[in-house]
């Protein structure tokens, strides 16, 4: 209210310094006629200089207020890498049988090109993850799970997030399984039905994953060269990892 205030205060303030500037021509020249003309003309402009200034400077507003958006999605997903989602990653992995065929297609390195990086997504979005699930396993991504069902939570509530579908629908995958382990007590006493539902779970979930981090890895290899080179050097798909920076 006090901004809306504030703004119509300065538009009063303006138009009368506007019609004090007149008062003072007409005064000083004594040319009231050569005045309503300019004002006039003034006011024939005035339409055109509108649409000049609405549409070039909204879309410059709106393109820079999209930019500022589209940087604060990259922290967020930067941030759920950092701290849950490569952890995430590794440890569904595991449930793949046929995780071998993919770490291969996933040994990103620094002269990736962009290419590259879209016909891994491709390959990934028509692969067929098999999973096979055994109560150790469960246990285990139960407990992880747990431990970063919070900062799920508090990322799902991000709004930056409402504008990128992909990965949003990622997230509440990844929320789905981490709810379905935690209704369960045990896993050793699950029947056919129940493992195959929590199976089809994961790998919903760890598909999904999977294309993001290639997103994820495409987006720093173009924006952010140094951290892309620490992210491949530590690359989980490959077993000869190594964070040293080579000669």
């Amino acid at each position: 209210m006090k901004k809306e205030n504030s703004s119509l205060l300065i538009v009063l303030l303006l138009a009368l310094l506007s019609v004090l500037m007149y008062g003072v021509q007409i005064i000083v020249f004594h040319a009231p006629r050569d005045t309503a003309f300019y004002i006039l003309q003034d006011f024939a402009f005035l339409p055109l200089q509108i649409a000049i200034v609405t549409v070039v400077l909204g879309r410059y507003l709106k393109n820079r207020e999209k930019t500022e958006r589209l940087e604060k999605i990259s922290i967020v997903i930067n941030a759920f890498f950092s701290e849950a989602g490569t952890d995430i990653l590794k440890n569904m992995t595991g449930f793949s049988k046929n995780d071998t065929d993919i770490s291969k297609k996933l040994k990103v390195q620094t002269d990736w090109t962009d290419i590259m990086f879209l016909k891994t997504v491709r390959y990934l979005e028509n692969a067929e993850i098999k999973i096979e699930c055994g109560a150790a396993q469960l246990e285990d991504l139960k407990v992880l799970m747990k431990s970063k069902r919070d900062f799920l939570i508090r990322l799902i509530e991000n709004p930056n997030l409402l504008e990128h579908d992909t990965f949003t629908d990622m997230l509440l995958s990844v929320f789905h399984v981490t709810e379905e382990l935690i209704a369960r007590d045990g896993f050793e006493d699950l029947n056919h039905l129940d493992m195959a539902h929590l199976s089809n779970d994961i790998q919903r979930a760890l598909k999904s994953l999977l294309i993001q981090w290639v997103e994820y890895m495409r987006h720093l290899c173009a924006e952010y060269p140094y951290l892309y080179s620490f992210e491949v050097r530590k690359n989980l798909f490959c077993k000869e990892e190594n964070i040293i920076s080579g000669d």
